[in-house]
C-alpha cells in the first residue's frame, strides 16, 4: 500500500487502478488483491466507509460465540426435557 501511495505521490496524475497494476507488476501481486489491500487500508484508517479489519476480527469472534451459545442452549433444553419427563412422565414432551 505504502509504494501505491508513493508512486500516486510522484505522478498525481496517475489513478489508483494504474498504480495498483503497476506496483502489482513490480511485486508480482495480483492487481485486484492488491487495490483490496488498499482499500481495507483506507477503511482501517478511517479515509473511507467500511468495516475495519478489527471490527471484522469481533464481528467473527462474536458470531462463534453466538453460535457456541446456541448449540449450548439446545443441549440444555434437550436436558431440561429428559429431566422433566423422568419426574413426570405423564407430561407430553
Amino acid at each position: 500500500m505504502r509504494l501505491v501511495a508513493e508512486a500516486r505521490r510522484e505522478d498525481p496524475e496517475l489513478s489508483l487502478n494504474a498504480a495498483v497494476v503497476r506496483i502489482g507488476q513490480r511485486v508480482g501481486v495480483n492487481a485486484d488483491t492488491l487495490r483490496g489491500w488498499c482499500k481495507q487500508a483506507a477503511i482501517d484508517a478511517g479515509e473511507r466507509p467500511g468495516t475495519t479489519t478489527n471490527d471484522a476480527a469481533r464481528i467473527k469472534q462474536l458470531e462463534a460465540e453466538n453460535r457456541e451459545l446456541k448449540r449450548a442452549n439446545e443441549i440444555l433444553l434437550a436436558a431440561s426435557s429428559f429431566f422433566a419427563r423422568e419426574l413426570d412422565p405423564r407430561l407430553p414432551w
